[in-house]
């Protein structure tokens, strides 16, 4: 895994009065650069400092910053930073968050780890807190964000509790990256309300598309997994104002032992009911958060599902909806929906095992998380293409 986060920083030669400050890292050379106030030069071996400039370094080059206005000095795990990266530094505890990689395809930003949802299997367990300062901090991070970057994600929590906040975030995401993909994950209880599903649409973000999970077509069984009563009603009713406003829908299956059996009944569901969404992912358990809590009530071996998870498959792709398989090893699924599963997993928290060493498909699999170790298919293995 990736450290994205440390307290064990030194900060020297700081402005203090603020919670924190964004920057955007810049690669140093022989010559300086000229720098924007929320930049700082990433300082490596060679690289010039300008005056009054900040200066980001490791450890290991502690030294060749010692003459900057201002000091970052992070742990060596750091050493994956470049140029154009974005990172916040907090400057009471002290400590540095990596908010954005330029370089990387799984970037995603946390709105609010406030949610009304509180499912079994949630691997961000919501706190009831406020945490309005995060929202301030990406309101600085996106306008640094490098305008080729492909997609984005918003994640929380549930970031349509923000109400006014999210829409312009939204919005702010549409001013500065139009060409960046939006993925948002919610609940999709807020768009019961037509006029909040309304105030989004009227964004117009060329590229957005809401992840909303449905994880039964029975409402009694969907409302205990999210343990929210009423969920599954309020759910079903916000993608049918979205998909009236004309917004893009994906709908997530998490896939554990409370829902797996009806996997291929919920698919027929979507069908028949939600014919015009634009994705169905089917996923599969992140053994982190809650879902570690219950493990005995969810984990199931995805080889033990896989007729069922092949029949929902199926009968998606008859109807010719999109659909991809997400978090799943290729050794614990049917080989006929191998083409489906996609390397889901995000890249700062994706591992593989020694048993993966010498498979001929490994380039293709999802792999596992590294967050998540507790529990294994007892059918890893290596595989070959044919």
């Amino acid at each position: 895994m990736l450290t994205l986060n440390s307290r064990n920083v030194v900060l020297e030669g700081l402005a203090k009065g603020q919670r924190s400050m964004v920057l955007r890292l810049r690669q140093g050379g022989p010559e300086p650069l000229s720098l924007e106030q929320n930049e700082a030069l990433f300082m490596q071996s060679g690289a010039a400092v300008g005056p009054g400039q900040t200066v980001l370094a490791l450890e290991r080059n502690a030294n060749a910053a010692a003459h900057a206005s201002g000091r970052i000095i992070v742990p060596d795990e750091f050493d994956y930073l470049g140029d154009g990266d974005v990172l916040a530094v907090e400057l009471e505890r002290p400590a540095v968050r990596v908010l954005y990689r330029r370089n990387s395809r799984h970037n995603s930003f946390l709105l609010t780890e406030r949610c009304n949802h509180y499912c079994l299997m949630c691997s961000q367990p919501p706190k009831d807190i406020n945490d309005d300062w995060i929202v301030d901090e990406l309101f600085q991070a996106i306008p640094l964000i490098s305008p080729e970057t492909r997609s984005l994600g918003f994640t929380g929590g549930e970031p349509t509790l923000l109400g006014e906040r999210f829409l312009r975030l939204v919005s702010v995401m549409r001013e500065h990256l139009p060409a960046t993909a939006l993925h948002i994950l919610s609940n999709g209880r807020r768009f019961v309300d037509p006029q909040f599903a309304r105030a989004y649409a009227a964004i117009g973000h060329p590229d957005a598309m809401l992840g909303i999970p449905i994880y039964s077509a029975s409402s009694q069984t969907h409302d205990h997994i999210v343990q929210a009563d009423g969920a599954f009603d309020e759910t079903v009713r916000g993608i049918l104002n979205l998909k009236t406003c004309g917004q893009k829908v994906e709908i997530r299956v998490v896939v554990h032992q409370l829902n797996y059996a009806h996997l291929p009944v919920l698919a027929e569901f979507i069908t028949r009911n939600l014919t015009f969404v634009d994705h169905v992912a089917l996923m599969g358990l992140e053994m982190t958060g809650f879902a570690k809590a219950n493990m005995d009530a969810l984990w199931i071996d995805p080889v033990d599902y896989r007729q069922q998870l092949y029949e929902a498959a199926a009968v998606l792709q008859d109807f010719g909806l999109p659909t991809s398989i997400y978090n799943h090893q290729l050794c614990t699924i049917d080989r006929r929906i191998w083409p489906l599963a996609a390397k889901s997993i995000s890249d700062w928290k994706n591992e593989y095992r020694l048993e993966c060493l010498d498979c001929g498909v490994r380039e293709r699999c999802g792999g596992f998380f590294a967050t998540g170790r507790s529990r294994l298919s007892r059918h890893i293995r290596p595989m070959r293409e044919n």
